[in-house]
């Protein structure tokens, strides 16, 4: 029997609705097609219903009601899994936009977050403190989301990826329960959120340990698409060595416009952006052997940590087509570089492009088994996206992205970064937590015996 909400009766909608302090969205209200859309312009999913929840209690009500109805359940933070995860067709999508708060606690550098923020209102809250938590790099990216799979980005390095700096979670279970989860409490269900997903609850607040970054010194240097190799052999042999205080993500990319100057638009790169939590001395000798290689462009400079977070937010706004392909790389020798180039040199529009994060520094020293994130011996997540504002170019900018994976693949790893994914399959799913697996099998089995949140990179449940 199909997961449909327009089976049920109005009586049993209405009766729902009376508990909520939060909105229901049916198909036939005019804020319909607004609510449905996510950061990812290629999703068109149609759920039956949204609950636009405001509180806990109604996060409490939308699971019961769901379960106890059959309905298919999607949650949705942020809306920016590139595989639009955060919805469903025909099911109900608790949506978790309302739960918003930043509390900052100054005697031990901790923040609270709630389940709905995006982490653009977390750095602006913490950076009045002279704190941040390590995210990612675009600021509108929701909390949940990127926590739950893991969270790489420009701090990783020096603090780690997110989960490592994830000291306590609230949850609303599939039973309908509301637990505390931290080292201490719950400590299997703990472990499992730290990589794991959304396959074991819905969160409704983060706990996190925040460190002291006020300002960074940070942006990129380029050089030509033709200088691939030889930037990326370079590139190894000093990120793996380099202070933990540094951080770098090579790409190849094109430059989109402004705000880059004239002669660089509509061209191909090899690019490195940069970010460094350490003081301006130090920086300037270690970018030293940096404009040794002569980019074409470099703008480094002191900033707040908050405008880094921002910087490629401008140009990759909601609403945008996208495609994702991703794996961790353990090197980037010669018949990898040499696909970067070749694959580099044919980006077909201004905003595709294929970063690699590196995995080293405090990220690498957290043990592979301490968290579900399977790759901590992995040097680079690896994620290629193509992006375009035409829905006309979706085949292009997906064959361009495939083809530069399926070349790649063969040199990977074997898995993937679970936000860089899309709805790939239950394989993919299981080489992207490998050794981890089973745990989490066996976890998700005590606490959602019935899959019943399984709009995600779902971990199946196991006795």
């Amino acid at each position: 029997m199909k997961n449909l909400v327009k089976n049920l009766q109005p009586e049993s909608i209405n009766a729902f609705a009376s508990q909520l302090r939060g909105d229901i969205v049916l198909p036939e209200n005019t804020s319909y097609n607004e609510t449905r859309k996510v950061y990812n312009g290629m999703i068109d999913k149609r759920p039956g219903m949204f609950v636009m929840c405001l509180d806990v209690a109604d996060v409490i009500a939308a699971v019961n009601f769901g379960r106890d109805n059959n309905l298919l359940i999607a949650v949705r933070g942020g809306g920016h899994n590139g595989g639009g995860l955060g919805l469903c067709d025909d099911g109900l999508v608790i949506d978790l936009s309302g739960l918003k708060f930043v509390r900052v606690v100054t005697s031990n550098n901790t923040v609270r977050v709630g389940g709905g923020n995006l982490w653009g209102e977390v750095d602006h809250a913490t950076h009045a403190f002279g704190l941040a938590v390590p995210a990612g790099i675009i600021s509108t990216t929701g909390v949940g989301g990127l926590t739950l799979g893991g969270g790489v980005g420009h701090l990783s390095r020096k603090y780690g990826l997110t989960i490592d700096n994830l000291l306590e979670a609230d949850m609303v279970l599939a039973d309908g329960s509301f637990v505390t989860v931290s080292k201490n409490e719950n400590s299997d269900l703990f472990w499992a959120i730290r990589g794991g997903g959304g396959n074991f609850g819905i969160v409704t607040s983060f706990k996190f340990q925040a460190h002291p970054v006020k300002t960074v010194i940070g942006g990129p240097t380029l050089w030509p698409i033709e200088r691939t190799e030889e930037i990326m052999a370079w590139y190894h042999k000093f990120i793996n060595k380099a202070p933990e205080e540094l951080n770098g993500f090579i790409a190849t990319m094109v430059i989109p416009g402004p705000p880059f100057p004239d002669f660089l638009h509509g061209n191909k790169y090899c690019g490195i952006v940069w970010c460094y939590t350490g003081n301006q001395d130090e920086f300037d000798k270690l970018i030293k052997p940096v404009m040794e290689l002569n980019p074409v462009f470099a703008h480094c400079g002191e900033m707040p940590y908050p405008s880094i977070q921002t910087m490629f937010d401008g140009m990759l706004p909601h609403g945008l087509q996208w495609y994702w392909r991703a794996d961790f790389f353990n090197e980037l020798g010669p018949e990898i570089s040499a696909q970067h180039l070749k694959f580099g040199s044919k980006i077909p529009t201004s905003l595709s492009q294929m970063h690699l994060y590196p995995i080293s520094g405090a990220a690498s020293r957290v043990g592979l088994e301490d968290t579900p994130w399977a790759y901590r011996d992995a040097k680079y997540a690896g994620v290629i996206v193509g992006v375009d504002s035409d829905p006309a170019n979706a085949d292009i900018i997906t064959n361009w992205c495939k083809d530069y994976w399926e070349a790649l693949h063969p040199y990977s790893s074997g898995g993937a970064y679970s936000n860089f994914m899309m709805d790939e399959g239950q394989e993919r799913v299981q080489a992207s937590y490998k050794h981890n697996y089973e745990r989490l099998a066996k976890i998700k089995a005590k606490y959602d015996p019935e899959n019943l949140f399984k709009v995600n990179q779902n971990i199946k449940p196991k006795n």
